[in-house]
């Protein structure tokens, strides 16, 4: 049986943030029936010019089902309404002011449904002086502190490539839920829960501030791939854009290994590089010699190399790589997908393996595809009452 068996999510979150969140619980077993506006539905649907099921919105809804209700609607807030009270959750990342426009707050829900887990992602939180701003990831990444450790020493700061903002802020709120479900078992209380953007982000900045800041005392410096000589990033065969492999000894034994490995036992011993401070001050004359033995090894060689003797280290991989890396092939980390419309599409599967805990991979829902079907079993709908609510727009 699915771990989260049994849990009902009403999913009104759109773009990344929230579907990030209700998707890993939806992987873990949650009934998790997204509610999309009739007209267009979730943004992401088409985003980089798509007209509908982008790759996009397909990667962040898998395993969910889909309905159509315009909540702006009398009717259709009203069905809403209706719906929460056969739900254990309702989550949502509407922009500020939204749902408070909408009258569909945690006080109007739980009026209907006392045990009811509100859950809320903003950009920066409900309160203080930045909460009534919008935000995306970039920007969650930029206040969260993760632009200004990225990038080369001494030039701009420079965007993290995850959307640690947003994908980062919706694990943390699956977390934050799943938490709130064991409580909501054991005392048949519900909560709301609230998860900044922001804040997510500064999760992920902590190493920075504890090694690199003097606990915030001062700006943390950018150094790029560096994090202290040998442990750096190197250039492999055939030399393209991501030929690299990233070697992070940081103990004696690992140097002294990646020294014999590369026969180059000379630099042990070498005055220059025979204490870490050596080698931190002589950091690039370090680095060239390092390179003349990846150089003539793929990124792959060269991982193989090392790693098989211990050396931690690991070939730059770049989004093709991850479709095609034999390690992850062999994990069945890929995963093949039927969509109803789109035929066979191949995703990356849920990173959390719980063997005979987690449902299996489905496609993300078309828009709308499971509107009556949920309404039907939820609420008892007739055939005609749900002709009449197609009729007046409040259903798709």
């Amino acid at each position: 049986m699915p771990a989260l068996d049994g849990m009902r999510v009403l999913d009104l979150t759109q773009w990344e943030a929230g579907p990030a969140g209700t998707q890993m619980l939806a992987w873990l077993g949650a009934d998790v029936v997204k509610v999309e506006r009739p007209h267009g539905g979730d943004p992401a649907r088409t985003v980089a010019g798509a007209a509908d099921n982008s790759p996009y919105f397909l990667n962040w809804n898998a395993n969910k089902r889909g309905i159509c209700i315009d909540v702006g609607a009398t009717a259709g807030r009203a069905l809403l309404l209706r719906l929460a009270a056969h739900y254990d959750v309702l989550a949502e990342n509407y922009g500020p002011g939204v749902i408070e426009k909408l009258d569909i707050g945690y006080d109007v829900v739980r009026a209907i449904n006392p045990g009811i887990i509100y859950a809320r992602i903003k950009g920066f939180g409900l309160s203080g002086p930045y909460s009534g701003y919008k935000s995306f990831d970039m920007v969650a990444q930029a206040a969260g502190g993760a632009f200004s450790v990225t990038g080369e020493a001494g030039g701009p700061p420079v965007r993290p490539g995850p959307s640690i903002g947003d994908s980062g802020a919706g694990l943390q709120l699956a977390l934050a839920i799943t938490a709130a479900y064991v409580q909501q078992q054991r005392t048949g209380q519900g909560q709301c829960i609230e998860l900044s953007m922001q804040e997510a982000v500064t999760y992920f900045m902590r190493t920075w501030v504890a090694l690199n800041s003097d606990w915030g005392a001062k700006a943390a410096p950018r150094t790029n791939s560096w994090s202290g000589a040998p442990s750096d990033l190197y250039p492999t065969k055939p030399l393209g854009p991501n030929d690299y492999v990233y070697i992070m000894a940081v103990t004696t034994a690992m140097w002294d290994t990646l020294c014999a490995i590369i026969d180059r036992p000379d630099l042990v011993t070498d005055p220059r590089f025979a204490t870490d401070a050596g080698r931190l001050e002589n950091r690039e004359a370090l680095h060239a010699e390092i390179s003349q033995w990846t150089r003539r090894r793929t990124k792959y060689e060269a991982m193989r190399h090392l790693a098989e003797v211990g050396v931690p280290c690991s070939a730059v991989l770049d989004t093709h790589d991850l479709w095609t890396d034999p390690h992850l092939q062999a994990r069945d980390f890929i995963q093949p997908v039927q969509h109803p419309t789109l035929g066979e599409l191949e995703f990356m599967r849920n990173p959390i393996r719980m063997p005979g805990a987690e449902g299996p991979l489905q496609a993300a829902p078309l828009l709308g595809q499971h509107t009556d079907a949920v309404l039907q079993a939820d609420l008892n709908l007739t055939e005609a009452e749900l002709a009449s609510l197609r009729e007046s727009g409040a259903i798709a």
